[in-house]
């Protein structure tokens, strides 16, 4: 066990590493060509005489806009002349879907950013397990698909988080951080008492997303290797979240959590927290954007998620590989293709921009972080591990469909369902699927 935490202290520690967290998982058809216009498959096609194109698929939000994406890759063209890298928004529901369509139709770019391979999409993605400078991107040993290496990333996002008031704790009386679900309990009941609803969720997708983010320590304290003994038949996924959906449930009873919360929009959630009407919030990283952004009269902390009573703390962190690029097979430009990203995920300009633009974290690069930023990056630097949750990706992964099914299920908790029920429905999802 390491020296507690007051309420108000940051943590510090050394980087570890293993595990990971998140992954799309997608069914797509044949393969067809993109990159170069009459280009071969030798690495060197259309990279001769005249214009030279780079099709970049990517992700298009409020923060990552396509001027911010054209911006980016700006220093690569000018260091490349001739080469246009051409930007492409999704025009399916996201860039699964457009990857998907782009690739039926024979019609895929060189590049795409936001996905990870699974065992259906791996063989069609070049294989970058030999590159020397993808050693040392983030969690590349975790992301591969059986020992080999098919994405790099720029980043990572923590996601066991939990976000706190530090003007409720005070008032509340908490001068001791929880580190194991016990105190935990024991917070929320004190926190309570001082007039705030201790544990922020709401409806949508976060729901199941917070519950599997804030179990991800004590879950995987209590089973390694969870992944493996749940794909092999030893262990089902009911029975080893039970003790957790037992003291969610709980949690609902005593008013712990807003007994409505199914009503409540994931934006609005986020609001409530921010304007002090809930004393935490369980989320990943990326909050802490929304947090800089706000208006508000109190300061925000963090701690990693508790761990089980006996559990060595802080525990296994969840987290996300960060802004990930593939690089498709029977692109006619590979050698231009591997430049361009290993430029995005090596060039310490191109990295700390994207870290930047979109709240992602990585040690050792150089970017001012607000005190919140540090906090989570000192808590990513001490985890001792690194795990995946729900679907996760890599090696470790559950049917595609999980996180889904499995925020359904916890939901039902809202409307009078039992632990067991729940439990009971996940497992006969987990067999029905696999």
């Amino acid at each position: 066990m390491r020296n507690r935490r007051t309420a108000t202290s940051a943590r510090t520690g050394t980087l570890a590493r293993t595990g990971l967290a998140a992954a799309l998982l997608l069914t797509v058809g044949a393969c067809g060509g993109g990159g170069f216009s009459g280009g071969g498959d030798d690495g060197k096609g259309g990279e001769g005489d005249g214009d030279r194109t780079v099709r970049v698929l990517v992700n298009i939000t409020p923060n990552l806009t396509k001027k911010f994406w054209n911006d980016l890759v700006a220093p690569f063209e000018k260091a490349h002349p001739g080469v246009d890298v051409k930007i492409e928004a999704p025009t399916g529901k996201g860039v699964a879907d457009t990857l998907q369509q782009q690739l039926a139709a024979g019609d895929a770019p060189d590049v795409v950013e936001t996905l990870l391979p699974d065992k259906t999409l791996a063989p069609q993605m070049l294989d970058l397990t030999d590159e020397a400078w993808t050693k040392n991107t983030p969690l590349v040993k975790e992301a591969s698909l059986d020992g080999r290496v098919h994405a790099v990333g720029v980043g990572e996002q923590a996601q066991s988080l939990v976000f706190y008031n530090k003007d409720a704790f005070t008032k509340a009386g908490i001068r001791e951080l929880p580190e194991n679900l016990d105190e935990f309990t024991a917070a929320m009941g004190r926190l309570k008492k001082a007039g705030y609803l201790p544990l922020q969720t709401s409806g949508d997708f976060a729901t199941g997303l917070q519950l599997l983010q804030f179990t991800d320590p004590a879950l995987a304290g209590r089973h390694p290797d969870w992944y493996g003994k749940v794909n092999s038949g030893d262990l089902t996924v009911g029975s080893s979240m039970r003790p957790y959906l037992n003291l969610y449930k709980s949690w609902i009873d005593r008013g712990y959590i807003d007994k409505n919360a199914l009503g409540v929009k994931y934006a609005d959630g986020e609001t409530n927290f921010l304007t002090g009407k809930s004393a935490m919030y369980v989320m990943g990283s990326w909050f802490t954007a929304a947090e800089a952004a706000a208006k508000k009269d109190f300061e925000v902390g963090v701690f990693a998620a508790p761990v089980e009573k006996g559990q060595s703390y802080p525990g296994p962190q969840g987290a996300t590989l960060a802004a990930p690029y593939m690089i498709l097979k029977n692109t006619g430009s590979k050698e231009l293709a591997r430049d361009l990203v290993e430029f995005l995920v090596t060039d310490k300009k191109a990295v700390t921009a994207q870290l930047k633009q979109d709240g992602n974290f990585r040690s050792g690069a150089e970017r001012a972080l607000s005190p919140l930023e540090q906090d989570v990056q000192n808590i990513l630097d001490d985890a001792p591990d690194k795990v995946a949750q729900g679907e996760g990706y890599g090696d470790d992964t559950l049917p595609k469909g999980f996180n889904t099914a499995w925020n359904t299920e916890v939901q039902g908790l809202y409307a009078g369902r039992s632990p067991e029920d729940v439990a009971k429905a996940v497992d006969r999802w987990v067999k029905d699927h696999s």
